[in-house]
């Protein structure tokens, strides 16, 4: 075997390995979403990472075939696996200080739980209004959002993002009264959008 055949095999098993390890965060990604567990969420992004890291190895474009695969599970994972991660960065931003609402949603109002530290503000205010839901379906929106980010930019269209927060924002406006609903609205929607764009980055980076 020359020189020349040991590099071609080297780049082959690259390829195979970035495959690997994008399939891996994929995978841990769909158990994060499914079983709702917060290791599988860190699990799947630190593959994600060492995935954008392996891509970012100047070794040229991908053959066709690792192109096409990479690219079809960097475009899922973008769409499942940003749910998780948005999750697991509002539990350690609100610390699960905020009740969760029968539609995707959290509860706002005066039999909400309030924030640990909020209970005197909140009694010394003005009369609060009934408890009720807000940004509901935010699951179904986040998965959207995310399509779309990712589709946009592997599409060569990033202006697409202000679009897609334009309108997201627009959207949820009315709901965004209460701190509890700007923290969670600003939170996940960065989270998820910050994913998206990462696995979007890694389909760029393997083609190029």
């Amino acid at each position: 075997m020359n020189i020349l055949d040991s590099f071609s095999v080297l780049l082959y098993l690259y390829w195979v390995l970035l495959l690997l390890v994008t399939m891996a965060s994929l995978i841990l990604a769909v158990l994060a979403f499914r079983l709702g567990k917060q290791p599988f969420a860190i699990a799947s992004g630190g593959a994600l990472a060492a995935a954008l890291l392996l891509a970012a190895v100047p070794v040229g474009t991908a053959p066709a075939i690792f192109g096409v695969v990479i690219g079809l599970a960097a475009l899922i994972l973008a769409v499942i696996g940003g749910g998780p991660a948005a999750v697991l960065a509002l539990q350690l931003a609100t610390k699960n200080s905020v009740a969760p609402g029968s539609h995707g949603g959290i509860l706002v109002g005066a039999d909400a739980p309030a924030p640990v530290g909020d209970a005197e503000t909140a009694t010394a205010a003005a009369p609060p209004a009934p408890v009720h839901e807000v940004l509901r379906g935010g699951l179904t929106i986040g998965v959207l959002e995310r399509l779309a980010v990712a589709g946009a930019i592997l599409a060569g269209f990033p202006e697409a993002l202000a679009v897609v927060v334009a309108i997201k924002g627009v959207g949820r406006f009315t709901e965004l009264a209460s701190s509890e609903a700007r923290e969670r609205f600003i939170i996940g929607t960065f989270a998820s959008l910050i994913w998206a764009c990462a696995c979007a980055i890694l389909v760029s980076l393997a083609q190029s």
